[in-house]
């Protein structure tokens, strides 16, 4: 496979500079944290289809999650986080929104009708009350309708590898095993893997990760081979809400540049893209999201610098410095000589 060289130049198509012609365009996903019900559909369907192992049940005590962070074991973490602060408009407008190729116009409908035909109450959902000897509770949020969450609201956003565009990764794999694909994604060949660890480093998110049993690195591949069988990743598939969406990279940041400014109308100022700008510090996300929050909240780097943008100047100065030295070596040498 050939190695990228992200910053010795501009690199506006990743997989061209990475050797491959004729390439697709380049594909990614987009997570719009707004619509996402932290149902964690896409870990599952994550895990069978790349037979993951599966990485323990424990709730780690932060709700619902257990799971914690993405890791060899995990390349789709939904995270759950609760704020003491009012639902506001995050969910404003959803009927107009975009939700890729599997949506119709008339899903807006369907979905009324349906609701309106539901009966309430409980009955055959099963959500009737149930006495069970001591003083119930009603917690914060129970009520029917969004108007009535008032006291907290839940923020929760599918994280996974970003496939950069400048992948310091990829950059610093001393064997082949980290590869650029014809779909500008970046995979990991288990079976050349030596478990050196240098990608770990390399990743300014803190994805990549090596299991315990054997030392290989993991992360998502974004279901490389689904994409060459021209079906979409497992975990767009799999989404529900259709919060995870996945297609040409181009086309998802127009989309996600429609759905930022229909929330920030709708009075949800906060709202903000993450990971779609090619001039930060990784060249932008084959993975961005949408977020309702500073980064950090959900556990991302306000401003990730790939560890290895550095390397051209660092290489030049050290050329210059090696020639300075050899020329103050040489007159040394020959100052010595003449006395």
């Amino acid at each position: 496979m050939t190695h990228e060289h992200s910053f010795y130049g501009p690199l506006g198509d990743p997989a061209a500079d990475a050797g491959h012609r004729d390439h697709p365009p380049r594909v990614g996903f987009f997570t719009d944290t707004s619509v996402c019900i932290g149902c964690k559909a896409c870990e599952v369907a994550c895990k069978e289809w790349n037979n993951v192992p599966e990485d323990g049940l424990d709730l780690l005590g932060m709700s619902f999650d257990n799971t914690g962070s993405l890791g060899a074991n995990s390349w789709r973490h939904v995270a759950f986080i609760e704020q003491e602060r009012p639902l506001g408009r995050q969910d404003a407008g959803l009927s107009g929104l975009p939700t890729g190729p599997s949506s119709t116009d008339a899903a807006a409908a369907v979905v009324a009708d349906a609701l309106a035909d539901s009966e309430r109450g409980g009955g055959d959902l099963g959500t009737a009350p149930v006495h069970l000897g001591f003083p119930s509770f009603e917690p914060p949020g129970a009520g029917t309708g969004a108007e009535t969450r008032t006291d907290f609201r839940w923020l929760m956003s599918s994280d996974v590898c970003k496939h950069c565009t400048h992948a310091g990764c990829l950059d610093v794999c001393p064997t082949g095993a980290l590869f650029r694909t014809e779909f500008g994604t970046v995979v990991v060949q288990e079976d050349i893997c030596n478990g050196c660890g240098y990608c770990v480093s390399g990743c300014p998110y803190g994805v990549i990760d090596r299991r315990p049993d054997d030392g290989r690195a993991w992360k998502c591949t974004m279901c490389y081979d689904r994409l060459r069988g021209d079906l979409e990743p497992a975990c767009a598939k799999a989404c529900p809400t259709n919060s995870i969406q996945f297609g040409p990279l181009d086309e998802l940041r127009e989309r996600a540049g429609q759905r930022l400014e229909q929330l920030h109308e709708a009075g949800v100022g906060e709202a903000r893209l993450y990971g779609h700008d090619p001039d930060d510090g990784v060249g932008g996300d084959g993975a961005f999201f949408l977020l309702l929050d500073e980064p950090e909240v959900y556990g991302l780097p306000p401003d990730p610098v790939v560890p290895t943008r550095d390397l051209p100047s660092m290489w030049k100065h050290a050329g210059v410095a090696a020639s300075a030295l050899l020329a103050a070596s040489a007159a040394v040498f020959l100052g010595g000589g003449q006395r």
